[in-house]
């Protein structure tokens, strides 16, 4: 049995991997930003916080309460990086200048939809800068956990909540295994260590092809 905290560590390690020397990579709030310290050594690029900063380091040890990222949480700063407003940190969003963002999700399908903001009936702050993520930035990583509290595939074969983003999601990364999406389908291309393919086709819901 897998713990949270288990789950989350293999999760965002492996997201760790995707990135390369130079990428600009924006960590949506929650379970992304903790690929900030798995990043792999001798990789250096660039964490964009859409609050308004560049340069954006691992947890600190020692917490500066106005060094904060997306999320409010502590957060630190690498030497050269930069602070800005919204409107320049959106612009770099929508310019198509960030190579890579990493967001939370609710479901994501079979045709690559994305639902991560709402769920019907419950009290949400907002969407934050997900919609214009999803459709600003080169790729888009989603990590999530393979199944819900109940036991029910995340990977549908249609969400069933409100959509962020149409045909938007290029990777989805969970305790289970690594899936992208290659001309519009659905592909396995990885089993998480500890997990087996058994598994991965016993809970997921969508459809998928496998490309080991």
């Amino acid at each position: 049995m897998r713990t949270k905290e288990q789950i989350i560590e293999t999760i965002v390690k492996r997201v760790a991997k995707e990135f390369k020397d130079g990428d600009l990579i924006n960590l949506g709030i929650g379970m992304p930003l903790q690929a900030s310290n798995y990043v792999p050594k001798g990789v250096n690029i660039i964490l964009q916080s859409e609050n308004g900063m560049l340069g954006m380091g691992a947890t600190p040890a020692e917490k500066n309460p106005r060094i904060t990222n997306a999320g409010g949480q502590a957060s630190s700063i690498m030497e050269g990086g930069m602070f800005f407003d919204s409107a320049f940190s959106f612009s770099l969003i929508r310019g198509g200048h960030v190579d890579i963002t990493v967001l939370g999700a609710l479901e994501v399908d079979e045709s690559g939809n994305l639902a991560n903001w709402i769920i019907p009936g419950k009290l949400v702050p907002g969407m934050g800068g997900a919609m214009d993520l999803v459709n600003g930035v080169k790729k888009v990583i989603i990590t999530m956990e393979h199944t819900d509290k109940n036991g029910n595939s995340k990977l549908k074969k249609q969400c069933t909540l409100p959509l962020t983003g149409k045909s938007c999601v290029d990777m989805v990364i969970t305790e289970l295994g690594v899936f992208s999406f290659e001309n519009g389908k659905l592909k396995l291309i990885e089993v998480q260590e500890g997990a087996s393919l058994e598994e991965i086709k016993a809970n997921t819901e969508a459809n998928f092809e496998i490309a080991l």
